[in-house]
């Protein structure tokens, strides 16, 4: 049975689309499954940013085919982790969240790294160099996912 992950930020077409498509080329997709999604509904069946699909784009990534959709409660029974890209995102998922179980899931992504801050800067209303920014912040993030994965010292 794969470990499945979750990837959450508040629109799922910025950074999450970003952290399923960079974490999904790091792992062996049998073993490990990976998908996003976002507290807010703003999006629901549309791509990612094409901001997001460029940089995705540049590093041999493609996001294209992946649709915004809303994080639910049966997220919570049907993932092991749940990988918030903000502390906003995180308080979300742990409001939304029925019991200690499932807050248990909940983990911030940068957390997995130490590189002096634990949130994801949202790059929206930022221009192309905050998704080019993000884009390594999440991928070293998902390298730490990906060896702890390995190494199944992961839970």
């Amino acid at each position: 049975m794969p470990v499945k992950i979750l990837m959450v930020c508040l629109g799922n077409i910025c950074r999450s689309p970003l952290a399923e498509g960079i974490l999904q080329s790091k792992v062996d997709t049998s073993a490990v499954y990976v998908d996003s999604a976002g507290t807010g509904g703003y999006h629901i069946g549309n791509p990612p940013d094409k901001r997001s699909i460029a940089v995705a784009s540049k590093y041999g990534l493609d996001i294209s085919h992946q649709r915004c959709r809303q994080v639910t409660r049966e997220d919570f029974e049907n993932f092991d982790i749940i990988y918030a890209m903000d502390r906003n995102n995180y308080l979300s998922l742990i409001h939304m969240a029925e019991n200690e179980g499932q807050i248990s899931k909940v983990r911030l992504l940068l957390e997995e790294v130490s590189i002096g801050t634990s949130e994801v800067p949202d790059p929206y209303y930022g221009g192309k160099d905050g998704f080019e920014k993000i884009f390594t912040m999440i991928n070293d993030a998902c390298d730490a996912v990906a060896l702890r994965l390995k190494t199944r010292n992961i839970n």
